[in-house]
């Protein structure tokens, strides 16, 4: 394919893609303000309807994921990069990994009912379906209220947790997926403090 047969990528795009080579590089406390930086440039642009929605869902596979490793990754999951980085790296496990989710998803959802209805997974819960609620919370940072889509987030990853805790036998494998429940909380508990930051004004 041809430069001049090539999509037109969002400018946004092209700016994090230059970027992230300089905070690979960069000092740590450099790295940090550009991590906040990007992050709450990435969040303006969405909201201000200076780039379309579905263009913002899909960031992570106009830029690559790496790119937005190399940006936000290792920083704090409480803060606007970090939990950009949980929700994007959430939609691309749910994409790339949907009957997997889908499996954990169904065997915590009776484990935790209240999260199952705030997450609003549909009933089926197939891997359609987890598909669907990752784009859905992604499109409410963009296209609604944040906080909520935080929370519904959070959510997710209890019942995931909660089924991976259901599934999970004797022996070392057993004791790996004990250790992902525990992270998959973590990331539920960061998302639910940024969140809460995100209404009081402080979340950056």
């Amino acid at each position: 394919m041809t430069d001049r047969n090539r999509m037109p990528r969002p400018v946004l795009a092209a700016d994090i893609e230059r970027l992230a080579p300089s905070a690979a590089e960069g000092e740590p406390f450099a790295r940090l303000e550009l991590a906040h930086a990007t992050a709450a440039a990435v969040v303006a642009a969405g909201r201000g309807d200076t780039e379309p929605c579905d263009r913002m869902v899909r960031l992570a596979e106009t830029v690559g994921l790496d790119t937005l490793a190399e940006l936000w990754r290792g920083v704090s999951g409480d803060t606007l990069p970090g939990a950009l980085w949980t929700l994007y790296l959430l939609r691309t496990w749910c994409t790339n990994h949907g009957d997997e989710v889908s499996r954990l998803y169904r065997a915590g959802r009776a484990l935790a009912p209240v999260d199952e209805v705030v997450a609003g997974v549909h009933d089926d819960a197939d891997p359609a379906a987890v598909a669907s609620l990752a784009d859905a919370v992604l499109t409410g940072v963009y296209d609604g209220d944040l906080a909520v889509a935080l929370e519904r987030g959070a959510a997710f990853f209890r019942v995931v947790a909660a089924g991976r805790d259901y599934l999970a036998g004797g022996g070392p494998e057993g004791a790996a997926e004990a250790r992902r429940a525990s992270r998959n909380r973590s990331c539920a508990e960061s998302l639910t403090r940024a969140a809460k930051g995100w209404r009081a004004g402080t979340l950056r």
